[in-house]
């Protein structure tokens, strides 16, 4: 993706299902699980660089030995923090004591982490700032055991304000107005209550304070609580947590939004955001790693009963398709074939942008990220260059000679690395005008590659979002090699609506395909609609979520999908840009075709799986038109 949209926060868990004793006998170290968790955080990097987490809780730990251990960091490079601090006291212990590090009794007493259930997190931040407290994960403390709660997610909801309103209506007052918080606060409501609920009934059947509380280990029902705290939930959302006493869960949302995956044998239990992921550091085959289910959640119990349970009844399946496009690994073997078809289906838009002429083109790709898509549109280019060929040889079978063969087979595709990104070249300059120029130089080009103007030069991209890095470097770089005509090609549809479910794109204002339908709108004498969609949109403004319309959709009637492409072609050229541009999106066919599994599309389409996302794009609009700069959620 040239323009730089942050990824997806990252979960990771992990639950010892023996004894540590049985991790130093076997893998020669207790610290087996710890080892994990480094590995699934650091592979999932890709999904958070503000900030990292790490918890750990001791199974079985006697009381007044500390059993729950946390470590945050906000630094530019926080796993790394995390886990300086995490080995800190263990290297320390090697370096003084080396004989009691694998003394697991007393590694358990004494350093932190040695425990048998570990969370981590990624982090990117779309909801609050990002100061340390906004770190996942978070953690609701209390002296009984049953009653902590530790949470971190991939999640955003768009219904906080009503959450918030309810807890407060409850009695409590929540220290901060975010989603995170809400949703701790939240389940520790209906954690309490459980709690309650529970000690009142052995209370009733005679037991002693002191014995109710390993009973309230046992019993406690994490599938009420968690059916009773995600009731109202609306939005996508992947959440794990982790009770005191150690039961765990992981909660996907009903129409699974937000992703999760786990892998279970005899020794561990392991929950990503990603199952490649879970592949490469348990060393396991696809087959034995499950999705979790939309509308349920993966259960962990203390005693290692392992469980999906179901949460809320499960919606149409409306996956994000921007993680299959961009932001999941490639390397998962599903994902990786899908982003080689989004490449292949744009085959004729592109023949058709180049006028068919495959001899004078020039085939690239950029961001590197845009790679697999590049692939398949390039087996898609040979496809219909072997079609061109067997059409010619049978059309000619009966004059054909060698030389004439050779003449027909000669088109190859010309595919060659034509920018390469200078990663070392950071952007200190904050005057705009001397800016522009410096961003020019981020990319290298190859040259004597293109023929000057004579060749067209054909670029795919996972996405366009802003155009922003297009227009001010990309288009001006590549215009460097004098091509005859640049095609810009975007594997996924016009973005044209915020997302409210995790990524960061909450602003109308900021997409190039909005701008240019504004654009458009007035300069064909429509602007009309725009205030009339306004109206309507102000209009519903304090209507529940439930019986909001998406009334943005009616920017967008007026012209088709080409006529929109078109426009952004024009915007994005600028003045010193000497050859032709012209922008190609994938359609929404075409998408659902490569992507059939995951039909979240609202982004491209408008068609937001909760309620609450037709609240937050009409109030995107709202903001818009009011000239305000802020999130609609």
């Amino acid at each position: 993706m040239s323009d730089q949209i942050k990824h997806e926060c990252g979960i990771a868990l992990i639950r010892l299902l023996k004894p540590l004793e049985y991790y130093q006998i076997k893998y020669g170290s207790w610290m087996y699980g710890l080892q994990k968790l480094y590995l699934l955080m650091e592979k999932q990097h890709n999904r958070g660089q503000d900030g990292a987490g790490a918890v750990s809780i001791k199974i079985n730990q006697q009381p007044g030995k500390k059993y729950i251990d946390r470590v945050r960091s906000n630094l530019s490079t926080p796993i790394k923090d995390v886990f300086n601090q995490i080995y800190a006291p263990i290297e320390k212990i090697k370096t003084t004591n080396p004989d009691l590090i694998n003394d697991i009794s007393w590694a358990k007493d004494n350093l932190p982490f040695a425990g048998e259930l570990f969370l981590g997190h990624l982090r990117y931040g779309t909801f609050g700032n990002h100061s340390i407290e906004y770190v996942h994960p978070v953690m609701r403390e209390n002296n009984w055991k049953t009653r902590n709660l530790v949470a971190a997610g991939n999640f955003n909801l768009t219904n906080v304000d009503e959450l918030f309103n309810a807890l407060i209506n409850l009695g409590q007052h929540p220290k901060d107005y975010t989603d995170t918080v809400t949703i701790l606060e939240n389940m520790g409501h209906f954690l309490d209550e459980e709690n309650e609920e529970l000690f009142a009934k052995f209370k009733t059947e005679g037991f002693s304070k002191k014995d109710i509380s390993p009973l309230i280990e046992t019993n406690l029902n994490i599938q009420k609580i968690l059916q009773r705290s995600s009731k109202y939930w609306d939005g996508g959302y992947a959440i794990a947590g982790l009770v005191g006493h150690g039961d765990a869960f992981v909660a996907r949302d009903p129409w699974g939004i937000r992703p999760a995956y786990y892998y279970k044998d005899d020794e561990i239990v392991v929950v990503a955001s990603e199952r490649p992921v879970i592949q490469t550091v348990m060393n396991v085959q696809l087959k034995t790693i499950q999705e979790i289910k939309p509308g349920y959640a993966l259960i962990i119990k203390k005693d290692g009963f392992v469980n999906e349970e179901l949460i809320r009844q499960p919606e149409a399946r409306k996956s994000c398709s921007f993680e299959r496009i961009y932001f999941s690994r490639g390397s998962d073997a599903n994902i990786y074939k899908e982003r080689k078809k989004l490449g292949e289906l744009l085959v004729p838009q592109i023949v058709k942008a180049i006028d068919n002429d495959l001899d004078n083109t020039v085939f690239s790709f950029i961001p590197n990220t845009a790679e697999t898509s590049f692939y398949g549109m390039v087996n898609g280019i040979e496809s219909h260059i072997n079609g061109q060929i067997a059409e010619k040889l049978f059309k000619n079978k009966d004059t054909l000679n060698i030389n004439s063969i050779k003449e027909i087979l000669h088109t190859r595709v010309r595919v060659e690395k034509i920018a390469i990104k200078d990663a070392k070249l950071r952007t200190f300059i904050t005057e705009d005008n001397l800016r522009d120029d410096f961003v020019e130089h981020v990319y290298d080009v190859t040259y004597g590659i293109v023929k000057n103007y004579t060749d067209n030069l054909v670029v795919i991209d996972d996405s366009i979002v802003r155009g922003t890095t297009l227009k001010k470097s990309i288009i001006r770089i590549l215009d460097r090699l004098h091509p005859k005509k640049i095609v810009i090609v975007s594997s996924a549809p016009q973005i044209r609506y915020p997302d409210c479910y995790g990524i960061d794109m909450a602003k109308l204002g900021d997409f190039i395909a909005f701008k240019a339908t504004i654009e458009l709108l007035r300069e064909t004498g429509k602007e009309s609609i725009i205030n009339e969609t306004y109206k309507k949109c102000k209009a519903q403004q304090l209507y529940p979520k439930e019986k909001i319309v998406n009334y943005v959709k009616e920017i967008y009637k007026p012209f088709t999908a080409d006529e929109i492409s078109a426009k952004i072609s024009k915007m994005l050229k600028t003045n010193n840009v000497n050859a032709e541009v012209e922008i190609i999106f994938q359609t929404i066919e075409n998408l659902h075709t490569a992507v059939p599994n995951d039909l979240g599309d609202w982004y491209f389409t408008g068609n937001y799986p909760t309620p609450g996302g037709n609240k937050v794009v009409n109030n995107s609009f709202i903001n818009f038109i009011e000239g305000k700069n802020q999130r609609a959620y």
